[in-house]
This record gives structure tokens, sequence and C-alpha cells, in this order.
């Protein structure tokens, strides 16, 4: 199954993908977009034309494991996208992921403007990995 996964911000968001085996997620590109409704319009559009078949969403739950703000905002960003494109969307759990995509950068000395510009595409694809490990887990 071909899934795209989504590290949703307020100014840029990232985007990976998988190949149709679920072996491999590789980031694919990053939005630049602070409007919510049109940075939905534009991963929505993405989904289609990289034909997923599941859109998961980075959600991004208190370390409490509550629900903040910011969680319910990648939760309706996530029914938006669902609703645009006709292709299902689940949240998969993200905390940290952009902690561990700024440490990846550090040990391959990206830094600067060209970090700024990947980290978030790094980050939805250790979100990628994490779910695709999972659903590996899951089917054994």
């Amino acid at each position: 199954m071909r899934i795209m996964s989504v590290d949703f911000g307020d100014s840029r968001t990232g985007i990976a993908v998988c190949d149709k085996s679920e072996m491999l997620a590789s980031p694919l590109t990053v939005i630049t977009e602070y409007n919510f409704e049109r940075c939905a319009e534009k991963v929505a559009e993405l989904a289609q034309k990289e034909k997923a078949e599941l859109v998961v969403v980075g959600y991004p739950k208190n370390m409490n494991n509550t629900i903040g703000e910011r969680a319910e905002k990648c939760q309706k960003f996530a029914e938006f996208v669902s609703g645009l494109s006709g292709i299902p969307a689940e949240l998969w759990d993200e905390r940290s992921t952009t902690v561990t995509a700024h440490n990846y950068l550090n040990e391959t000395n990206v830094r600067g403007k060209k970090r700024k510009a990947v980290v978030d595409a790094v980050a939805a694809t250790i979100i990628l990995e994490t779910y695709l490990a999972y659903r590996k887990n899951r089917l054994k």
C-alpha cells in the first residue's frame, strides 16, 4: 500500500511517502503554507498525485498522554485532508519526532537554512517509519 505521512506545522509541513511494498519511507517535500485550509488542500492534492491509499498525520500527544491544543489541530487537519482527498487518514503518535529529526541532521552535519528546509520532511519520514514498523509487527 502506498502511504503518505504528514508532519503538520503552522508554517512548514513535512511530507514523506513509502513504496508499495511498505519497505522504504522517503522524504518527499516540505510545504510552506501558513493558512490551515490552503495547506490541507495542498496536502490532499499531493496525496492524490502520489496515489496514496492512506495518509498518516502526526499526532503530537503531550508526554503524559493527554491531548492538547496542537493534537486537536492535527486531528482536524487529518479530517479535513481526508474529506478533500477522499483518502482515509489516520493519526499516529509523533512525540519527539522533530527532536529525533534534529539529532539525525546533527549526525550528518546539516546546518543553517538547509536544515530548516528539510527537518520537517525528515520528521515526516520518522513518523512513517514508525507507522510502517507497527503495521509490519501487527501483521505477524
